[in-house]
């Protein structure tokens, strides 16, 4: 897409229009800045001299232009064929839409490629508005069912947690994926879970959550089982269900109202 064109007319304004026919661009969009070269001069006595007016006009790069120009640059440097783009800004949300047959190498393991590629892009398209932009890049659905995948996780370990009393380690992960398995996991009473290490090694931690403890039907220590007609174990597992969803509990402050790595700050 061109960004600039230089035309001559015979007035100023007509220079300009032909510019912005070029562009295709009107020529009272907001977008465009222009500049006069040369003013148009008459001829001397009607013969001698004189000159057509020329003017510049450039057409102002949006976050939008600017996140998608930076992707097509990084997969043209990737040598990748077949990608299509498809940028919508809504909302101060830049959302890219990556298709072909070679989006694999853009996601990359667990998506790590393509949240890298978001970050670079996010940084880009602020270059050039004032206004903050979050950029959002996805391929297919990937990332819904990337959402998906980490909300049962949550919950299923969470379960596990509630049941058993033990806890369990995740791989590190980014801000935007360790809230949705907090959310997931506050869910499920009589377990919880919160974040440890620093940096690219931060993940998360599920475990039992001691402010709710679950009543098995076990005694203490050195406890007696209750007699209950020879069906004691019976009547203990029959207990032991699965925690019930609590959509209630709050989640985990975790980047709260923010997508994926959230707003940039210099």
């Amino acid at each position: 897409m061109l960004r600039e064109a230089i035309a001559t007319g015979a007035t100023v304004e007509e220079a300009k229009e032909k510019a912005c026919q070029e562009l295709g661009v009107e020529t009272y969009d907001d977008r465009i800045d222009f500049e006069i070269i040369e003013m148009q001069a008459k001829k001397m006595f009607g013969l001698f001299g004189g000159h057509p007016a020329k003017v510049k006009v450039t057409l102002k790069l949006s976050a939008a232009q600017a996140a998608e120009d930076f992707i097509r640059n990084i997969i043209n440097c990737m040598e990748l064929t077949g990608i299509t783009l498809s940028t919508k800004d809504e909302d101060n949300v830049i959302t890219i839409d990556v298709e072909g047959d070679d989006v694999g190498f853009i996601i990359g393991r667990r998506g790590e490629t393509m949240d890298a590629l978001q970050y670079l892009t996010c940084l880009a398209a602020n270059r050039v508005d004032p206004a903050y932009k979050r950029v959002v890049i996805n391929t297919g659905d990937y990332r819904e069912k990337r959402e998906k995948t980490l909300e049962s996780l949550g919950r299923r370990l969470a379960i596990k947690a509630a049941k058993t009393g033990k806890k369990s380690v995740l791989e590190p992960m980014n801000p935007y994926e360790r809230r949705i398995i907090h959310t997931s996991v506050q869910k499920i009473d009589g377990a919880t879970s919160w974040s440890e290490g620093e940096n690219l090694n931060r993940h998360v931690v599920i475990g039992p959550d001691g402010k709710r403890s679950n009543n098995r039907g076990r005694g203490g220590k050195g406890g007696r089982r209750p007699n209950n007609g020879g069906r004691g174990r019976y009547n203990n597992r029959s207990k032991q269900q699965s925690p019930a969803p609590n959509p209630d509990r709050k989640p985990l402050n975790e980047g709260e109202g923010m997508g994926l790595y959230g707003r940039i700050d210099k």
